[in-house]
């Protein structure tokens, strides 16, 4: 699979971490940045990830910061996108079956390593149910529907 990822400074090394563990799981990944410890604004990076996702260049996307809400704000301000902020596997999983969540956000500050990878994994790992879910999932992004 196609992921692209990117974060804020704040959650640097947990970019790092997970880019490196999903290409040793056999997946391409796509480095947005930042790529030093130096402040960044996080919707610069939340819209790039958008952008990506949303033209199709990655078919996932996974935005980092410190709590995971600022850049899942900013990912979500594309029509195109369905950014969910979890902290489990239950959350990414059921994001990805009930809304069709094409970019995943975690807070760096807030869960660790091992249970990012988890989320990940579940995330990654997880089709869309659709049937009922269709019609709803259709309404986020054009709500006359």
């Amino acid at each position: 699979m196609r992921i692209a990822i990117a974060s804020d400074h704040a959650a640097i090394e947990m970019k790092a971490a997970l880019r490196e563990w999903l290409i040793e799981e056999g997946h391409e990944v796509a480095d947005l940045g930042p790529d030093s410890h130096d402040s960044v604004d996080y919707p610069d990076f939340g819209y790039k990830l958008a952008a990506v996702v949303a033209e199709g260049t990655a078919e996932r996307g996974i935005a980092l910061c410190g709590s995971g809400i600022g850049i899942s704000i900013a990912v979500n301000r594309n029509p195109a996108v369905r950014c969910a902020l979890v902290s489990e596997p239950l959350s990414a999983s059921l994001a990805r079956e009930h809304n069709d969540a094409n970019v995943l956000a975690l807070g760096a500050r807030l869960i660790g390593i091992e249970l990012a990878k988890a989320c990940v994994s579940a995330f990654v790992g997880t089709e869309f149910g659709g049937d009922r879910h269709q019609r709803r999932v259709d309404k986020l992004s054009n709500p006359s529907c």
